[in-house]
Protein backbone atom coordinates (compact mmCIF):
# COMPACT_ATOMS: atom_id res chain seq x y z
CA UNK A 1 0.00 0.00 0.00
CA UNK A 2 1.55 3.58 -1.24
CA UNK A 3 2.13 5.99 1.61
CA UNK A 4 -0.41 8.93 0.87
CA UNK A 5 1.69 10.68 3.12
CA UNK A 6 4.99 10.58 0.30
CA UNK A 7 2.67 10.63 -2.74
CA UNK A 8 1.40 13.86 -1.73
CA UNK A 9 5.38 15.40 -1.16
CA UNK A 10 6.62 13.67 -4.07
CA UNK A 11 3.48 15.53 -6.28
CA UNK A 12 4.50 19.19 -4.34
CA UNK A 13 7.99 18.57 -5.19
CA UNK A 14 9.75 21.50 -7.58
CA UNK A 15 11.34 19.56 -10.01
CA UNK A 16 14.74 20.20 -11.48
CA UNK A 17 15.87 19.17 -15.08
CA UNK A 18 19.18 17.84 -14.87
CA UNK A 19 21.94 17.19 -17.57
CA UNK A 20 24.07 15.01 -16.02
CA UNK A 21 26.71 14.54 -18.70
CA UNK A 22 28.02 18.30 -19.09
CA UNK A 23 30.78 18.27 -16.39
CA UNK A 24 34.20 17.54 -16.71
CA UNK A 25 34.22 15.51 -13.53
CA UNK A 26 31.75 13.18 -14.69
CA UNK A 27 27.82 12.25 -13.63
CA UNK A 28 29.44 10.93 -9.85
CA UNK A 29 29.77 14.56 -9.03
CA UNK A 30 26.33 16.16 -10.48
CA UNK A 31 24.83 13.10 -8.75
CA UNK A 32 26.79 13.76 -5.31
CA UNK A 33 25.52 17.78 -5.85
CA UNK A 34 21.91 16.01 -5.80
CA UNK A 35 22.23 14.00 -2.71
CA UNK A 36 23.08 17.14 -1.21
CA UNK A 37 20.39 18.93 -2.43
CA UNK A 38 18.24 16.56 -1.41
CA UNK A 39 19.35 15.88 2.02
CA UNK A 40 19.02 19.12 2.71
CA UNK A 41 15.65 20.11 0.86
CA UNK A 42 12.77 17.92 0.54
CA UNK A 43 11.14 19.66 -1.74
CA UNK A 44 13.01 18.99 -4.56
CA UNK A 45 12.21 16.45 -7.23
CA UNK A 46 14.95 15.74 -10.34
CA UNK A 47 14.78 14.57 -13.39
CA UNK A 48 17.88 13.39 -14.73
CA UNK A 49 19.43 13.34 -18.21
CA UNK A 50 22.37 10.80 -19.08
CA UNK A 51 23.26 7.11 -19.78
CA UNK A 52 20.67 5.08 -17.42
CA UNK A 53 23.58 2.27 -16.63
CA UNK A 54 26.11 4.88 -15.21
CA UNK A 55 23.54 6.95 -13.26
CA UNK A 56 21.50 4.18 -11.75
CA UNK A 57 24.13 2.77 -9.90
CA UNK A 58 25.37 6.39 -8.39
CA UNK A 59 21.64 6.99 -7.73
CA UNK A 60 21.17 4.16 -6.07
CA UNK A 61 24.02 4.48 -4.23
CA UNK A 62 22.99 7.39 -2.63
CA UNK A 63 19.61 6.20 -1.86
CA UNK A 64 17.81 8.55 -3.98
CA UNK A 65 15.25 6.46 -6.09
CA UNK A 66 12.54 8.09 -4.54
CA UNK A 67 13.77 11.47 -5.93
CA UNK A 68 15.43 10.59 -9.20
CA UNK A 69 13.98 9.76 -12.26
CA UNK A 70 16.34 8.67 -14.82
CA UNK A 71 15.66 9.22 -18.33
CA UNK A 72 18.12 6.92 -20.71
CA UNK A 73 19.76 9.55 -22.97
CA UNK A 74 23.33 8.33 -24.66
CA UNK A 75 24.55 11.25 -26.56
CA UNK A 76 25.74 14.71 -24.82
CA UNK A 77 27.54 17.86 -25.99
CA UNK A 78 31.36 17.82 -25.46
CA UNK A 79 33.14 21.19 -24.30
CA UNK A 80 34.73 21.57 -27.47
CA UNK A 81 31.33 21.67 -29.77
CA UNK A 82 30.87 24.36 -31.76
CA UNK A 83 26.90 26.12 -30.97
CA UNK A 84 26.21 25.64 -34.79
CA UNK A 85 26.79 21.75 -34.79
CA UNK A 86 25.12 21.55 -31.84
CA UNK A 87 22.08 23.07 -33.31
CA UNK A 88 22.81 20.60 -36.30
CA UNK A 89 23.34 17.61 -34.60
CA UNK A 90 22.51 18.04 -31.15
CA UNK A 91 18.92 16.97 -30.53
CA UNK A 92 19.39 13.58 -28.70
CA UNK A 93 21.72 15.02 -26.42
CA UNK A 94 21.48 14.87 -23.01
CA UNK A 95 21.70 19.04 -22.68
CA UNK A 96 18.93 19.47 -25.03
CA UNK A 97 16.77 16.80 -23.99
CA UNK A 98 17.22 18.56 -20.43
CA UNK A 99 16.11 21.60 -21.58
CA UNK A 100 13.17 20.17 -23.07
CA UNK A 101 11.98 19.22 -20.03
CA UNK A 102 11.43 22.57 -18.85
CA UNK A 103 9.64 23.53 -22.66
CA UNK A 104 7.29 20.25 -21.62
CA UNK A 105 6.60 21.31 -18.67
CA UNK A 106 8.10 18.45 -16.92
CA UNK A 107 10.48 20.34 -15.10
CA UNK A 108 10.74 24.09 -13.55
CA UNK A 109 13.90 24.75 -14.20
CA UNK A 110 17.16 23.23 -15.81
CA UNK A 111 21.05 23.17 -14.82
CA UNK A 112 23.92 22.18 -16.54
CA UNK A 113 27.62 22.34 -16.29
CA UNK A 114 28.03 21.80 -20.08
CA UNK A 115 29.32 23.85 -23.01
CA UNK A 116 27.96 27.48 -22.46
CA UNK A 117 27.66 28.64 -26.02
CA UNK A 118 25.67 25.35 -26.61
CA UNK A 119 23.40 25.93 -23.99
CA UNK A 120 22.54 29.27 -24.51
CA UNK A 121 21.78 28.39 -28.51
CA UNK A 122 19.69 25.25 -27.22
CA UNK A 123 17.81 27.18 -24.68
CA UNK A 124 17.25 29.81 -27.01
CA UNK A 125 15.69 27.48 -29.47
CA UNK A 126 13.96 25.37 -27.20
CA UNK A 127 12.80 27.93 -24.73
CA UNK A 128 12.29 31.22 -26.86
CA UNK A 129 12.88 34.56 -25.53
CA UNK A 130 10.75 36.58 -23.92
CA UNK A 131 8.62 39.13 -25.56
CA UNK A 132 10.74 41.84 -25.88
CA UNK A 133 13.91 41.17 -25.19
CA UNK A 134 16.32 40.96 -27.80
CA UNK A 135 19.37 39.63 -26.44
CA UNK A 136 18.85 37.02 -23.27
CA UNK A 137 22.09 37.54 -20.77
CA UNK A 138 23.88 35.58 -18.54
CA UNK A 139 23.70 36.76 -14.90
CA UNK A 140 26.40 35.99 -11.84
CA UNK A 141 26.35 36.86 -8.03
CA UNK A 142 29.69 38.24 -6.98
CA UNK A 143 30.71 38.32 -3.38
CA UNK A 144 30.50 41.89 -2.21
CA UNK A 145 30.38 44.10 1.00
CA UNK A 146 26.96 44.21 1.22
CA UNK A 147 24.82 43.09 3.96
CA UNK A 148 23.77 39.71 1.90
CA UNK A 149 27.46 39.40 0.25
CA UNK A 150 26.66 39.40 -2.74
CA UNK A 151 26.09 41.79 -5.69
CA UNK A 152 24.59 40.93 -9.39
CA UNK A 153 26.22 41.14 -12.34
CA UNK A 154 24.99 40.64 -15.76
CA UNK A 155 26.03 40.17 -18.70
CA UNK A 156 28.70 37.79 -18.44
CA UNK A 157 29.23 36.67 -21.54
CA UNK A 158 25.76 35.52 -23.52
CA UNK A 159 26.44 38.15 -26.01
CA UNK A 160 30.03 40.03 -26.53
CA UNK A 161 27.73 42.89 -28.01
CA UNK A 162 25.10 45.21 -26.48
CA UNK A 163 23.32 48.63 -27.32
CA UNK A 164 21.27 51.10 -25.44
CA UNK A 165 18.31 49.08 -25.59
CA UNK A 166 20.23 46.08 -24.39
CA UNK A 167 21.95 47.11 -21.66
CA UNK A 168 18.44 48.88 -20.14
CA UNK A 169 16.68 44.91 -20.85
CA UNK A 170 19.63 43.64 -19.05
CA UNK A 171 19.46 46.62 -15.84
CA UNK A 172 15.29 45.86 -15.62
CA UNK A 173 16.26 42.19 -15.41
CA UNK A 174 18.84 42.30 -13.32
CA UNK A 175 16.79 44.39 -10.85
CA UNK A 176 13.90 41.92 -11.00
CA UNK A 177 16.78 39.04 -10.52
CA UNK A 178 18.07 40.90 -7.36
CA UNK A 179 14.63 41.35 -6.10
CA UNK A 180 13.48 37.68 -6.02
CA UNK A 181 17.00 36.30 -5.93
CA UNK A 182 18.24 38.27 -3.42
CA UNK A 183 15.11 39.90 -1.28
CA UNK A 184 15.85 43.36 -2.09
CA UNK A 185 12.97 45.72 -2.73
CA UNK A 186 14.57 48.32 -4.64
CA UNK A 187 17.93 47.12 -5.34
CA UNK A 188 20.59 49.76 -6.44
CA UNK A 189 22.04 49.52 -10.33
CA UNK A 190 24.90 51.04 -11.89
CA UNK A 191 26.29 50.98 -15.42
CA UNK A 192 29.63 50.15 -15.47
CA UNK A 193 31.51 52.75 -17.59
CA UNK A 194 35.51 53.58 -17.35
CA UNK A 195 34.74 56.24 -15.27
CA UNK A 196 31.94 57.98 -12.91
CA UNK A 197 31.26 61.25 -15.26
CA UNK A 198 28.32 61.23 -17.46
CA UNK A 199 30.52 62.11 -20.18
CA UNK A 200 32.49 59.19 -20.49
CA UNK A 201 32.11 55.91 -22.15
CA UNK A 202 31.00 55.21 -25.80
CA UNK A 203 27.96 56.71 -27.15
CA UNK A 204 26.00 53.73 -26.58
CA UNK A 205 27.00 53.55 -23.03
CA UNK A 206 26.01 57.40 -22.69
CA UNK A 207 22.26 57.25 -24.55
CA UNK A 208 21.96 53.74 -21.82
CA UNK A 209 22.21 56.02 -19.03
CA UNK A 210 19.63 58.08 -20.03
CA UNK A 211 16.94 55.68 -20.75
CA UNK A 212 18.07 53.85 -17.19
CA UNK A 213 17.47 56.43 -15.10
CA UNK A 214 14.13 56.99 -17.49
CA UNK A 215 12.73 53.90 -16.61
CA UNK A 216 14.09 53.32 -13.13
CA UNK A 217 10.89 54.89 -11.34
CA UNK A 218 8.53 52.27 -13.00
CA UNK A 219 10.80 49.57 -12.76
CA UNK A 220 11.23 49.96 -8.93
CA UNK A 221 15.14 50.99 -8.68
CA UNK A 222 17.46 53.09 -7.75
CA UNK A 223 19.54 54.24 -10.31
CA UNK A 224 23.19 55.07 -9.85
CA UNK A 225 24.30 56.11 -12.88
CA UNK A 226 27.71 55.46 -13.87
CA UNK A 227 29.83 53.06 -11.78
CA UNK A 228 33.31 51.66 -12.16
CA UNK A 229 35.08 48.07 -12.14
CA UNK A 230 36.23 48.52 -7.89
CA UNK A 231 32.52 49.37 -7.41
CA UNK A 232 31.89 45.50 -8.58
CA UNK A 233 32.35 44.12 -5.02
CA UNK A 234 31.61 47.12 -3.09
CA UNK A 235 28.67 48.37 -0.35
CA UNK A 236 27.81 51.19 -3.23
CA UNK A 237 25.61 48.78 -5.79
CA UNK A 238 23.41 45.66 -6.00
CA UNK A 239 23.58 45.28 -9.65
CA UNK A 240 25.81 45.78 -12.14
CA UNK A 241 25.46 46.30 -16.35
CA UNK A 242 27.69 45.63 -18.78
CA UNK A 243 28.08 44.00 -22.16
CA UNK A 244 29.11 40.30 -22.15
CA UNK A 245 33.03 41.00 -22.93
CA UNK A 246 33.34 43.15 -20.22
CA UNK A 247 31.51 41.19 -18.16
CA UNK A 248 33.41 38.08 -18.70
CA UNK A 249 36.50 39.43 -18.35
CA UNK A 250 35.43 40.95 -15.23
CA UNK A 251 34.44 37.29 -13.81
CA UNK A 252 37.29 35.30 -15.12
CA UNK A 253 39.68 38.16 -13.57
CA UNK A 254 37.80 38.07 -10.71
CA UNK A 255 38.01 34.28 -10.18
CA UNK A 256 41.99 33.83 -11.11
CA UNK A 257 42.42 36.83 -8.50
CA UNK A 258 40.81 34.33 -5.65
CA UNK A 259 42.50 31.66 -6.77
CA UNK A 260 46.08 33.56 -6.46
CA UNK A 261 45.22 34.94 -3.21
CA UNK A 262 44.22 31.76 -1.82
CA UNK A 263 47.63 29.87 -3.35
CA UNK A 264 49.84 33.36 -2.10
CA UNK A 265 48.13 32.85 1.79
CA UNK A 266 49.19 28.85 1.73
CA UNK A 267 52.38 29.57 0.39
CA UNK A 268 52.80 32.36 2.72
CA UNK A 269 51.87 30.18 5.56
CA UNK A 270 54.25 27.64 4.75
CA UNK A 271 57.27 29.63 4.44
CA UNK A 272 58.84 29.20 7.74
CA UNK A 273 57.72 27.41 10.98
CA UNK A 274 56.67 30.32 12.34
CA UNK A 275 54.58 30.79 9.95
CA UNK A 276 52.81 27.31 10.27
CA UNK A 277 52.24 28.38 13.72
CA UNK A 278 50.71 31.32 12.86
CA UNK A 279 48.52 29.99 10.12
CA UNK A 280 47.50 27.22 13.18
CA UNK A 281 46.20 30.22 15.17
CA UNK A 282 43.93 31.52 12.35
CA UNK A 283 42.80 29.10 10.95
CA UNK A 284 39.42 30.00 11.94
CA UNK A 285 39.86 33.42 10.11
CA UNK A 286 41.25 31.66 7.36
CA UNK A 287 38.54 28.91 6.72
CA UNK A 288 36.13 31.95 6.57
CA UNK A 289 38.06 33.83 4.13
CA UNK A 290 38.32 30.79 2.00
CA UNK A 291 34.45 30.08 2.40
CA UNK A 292 33.92 33.80 1.51
CA UNK A 293 35.76 34.34 -1.71
CA UNK A 294 35.21 30.63 -2.93
CA UNK A 295 33.70 30.62 -6.28
CA UNK A 296 31.43 26.93 -5.80
CA UNK A 297 29.45 28.43 -3.37
CA UNK A 298 27.80 31.01 -6.20
CA UNK A 299 28.46 28.16 -8.62
CA UNK A 300 25.50 29.36 -11.41
CA UNK A 301 25.09 31.96 -14.46
CA UNK A 302 21.26 32.14 -14.80
CA UNK A 303 20.37 32.80 -17.98
CA UNK A 304 17.67 35.72 -18.20
CA UNK A 305 15.37 36.70 -20.79
CA UNK A 306 14.34 32.97 -21.84
CA UNK A 307 10.53 31.36 -21.64
CA UNK A 308 12.17 29.30 -18.78
CA UNK A 309 15.09 29.48 -15.64
CA UNK A 310 18.37 27.91 -17.04
CA UNK A 311 21.69 27.95 -15.07
CA UNK A 312 24.53 27.20 -16.16
CA UNK A 313 26.75 25.89 -13.91
CA UNK A 314 30.73 25.84 -13.98
CA UNK A 315 31.91 22.72 -16.33
CA UNK A 316 34.54 21.91 -13.65
CA UNK A 317 32.18 22.11 -10.87
CA UNK A 318 32.49 19.12 -7.88
CA UNK A 319 29.44 18.38 -5.19
CA UNK A 320 29.45 21.70 -3.69
CA UNK A 321 29.35 23.54 -6.74
CA UNK A 322 26.21 21.43 -8.53
CA UNK A 323 24.72 21.92 -4.88
CA UNK A 324 25.09 25.74 -5.06
CA UNK A 325 23.40 25.69 -8.77
CA UNK A 326 20.42 23.40 -7.80
CA UNK A 327 20.13 26.12 -4.74
CA UNK A 328 19.86 28.63 -7.04
CA UNK A 329 17.37 26.96 -9.72
CA UNK A 330 15.17 25.67 -6.60
CA UNK A 331 15.05 29.08 -5.09
CA UNK A 332 14.12 31.09 -8.83
CA UNK A 333 11.93 28.52 -9.53
CA UNK A 334 10.05 28.12 -6.20
CA UNK A 335 9.53 32.47 -6.50
CA UNK A 336 7.68 31.95 -10.45
CA UNK A 337 10.74 33.94 -11.45
CA UNK A 338 10.23 33.45 -14.76
CA UNK A 339 6.63 35.05 -14.64
CA UNK A 340 7.80 37.97 -12.62
CA UNK A 341 10.25 38.85 -14.69
CA UNK A 342 8.06 38.61 -18.33
CA UNK A 343 5.99 41.05 -16.66
CA UNK A 344 8.10 43.16 -15.66
CA UNK A 345 10.09 43.15 -19.01
CA UNK A 346 6.59 43.47 -20.93
CA UNK A 347 5.84 46.66 -18.59
CA UNK A 348 9.02 48.84 -19.79
CA UNK A 349 8.40 51.63 -22.31
CA UNK A 350 11.79 51.67 -24.34
CA UNK A 351 10.46 53.60 -27.28
CA UNK A 352 12.69 56.38 -28.18
CA UNK A 353 12.41 59.11 -25.99
CA UNK A 354 13.39 63.04 -27.47
CA UNK A 355 17.19 64.20 -26.22
CA UNK A 356 17.46 68.43 -25.97
CA UNK A 357 18.09 68.56 -29.62
CA UNK A 358 15.23 67.09 -30.54
CA UNK A 359 12.93 69.09 -28.09
CA UNK A 360 14.08 72.11 -28.64
CA UNK A 361 13.64 72.00 -32.10
CA UNK A 362 10.00 70.00 -32.01
CA UNK A 363 9.49 73.21 -29.77
CA UNK A 364 10.55 75.52 -32.52
CA UNK A 365 8.66 74.30 -35.01
CA UNK A 366 5.58 74.15 -32.97
CA UNK A 367 5.75 77.62 -31.70
CA UNK A 368 6.06 78.41 -35.64
CA UNK A 369 2.40 77.08 -36.38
Amino acid sequence: MTDTGDTDAAQSRIVISIDAMGGDLGPAAIVAGISTSAAKNPNIGFLIFGPEDDLAPLVAKRNLTDRCEIRDVREFVKMEDKPAQVMRHGKDTTMWAAVDAVKNGEASAVVSCGNTGALMAVSMLALRKLPGVDRPAIAILWPSQNPGGFNVMLDVGADVRADAKDLVQYALMGGSYARNGLGLERPRIGLLNVGTEENKGRPEIREAHDMIARAAPSAEFEFLGFVEGGDIPSDRVDVIVTDGFTGNVALKTGEGTASLIRELLREAFRATPLSRIAALLALTSLKRLSKRIDPRRVNGGVFLGLNGTVVKSHGSADATGVTSAIKLAFRLAESRFNDRLAARVASLDLSPQDGPNEQAAKAASEHSK
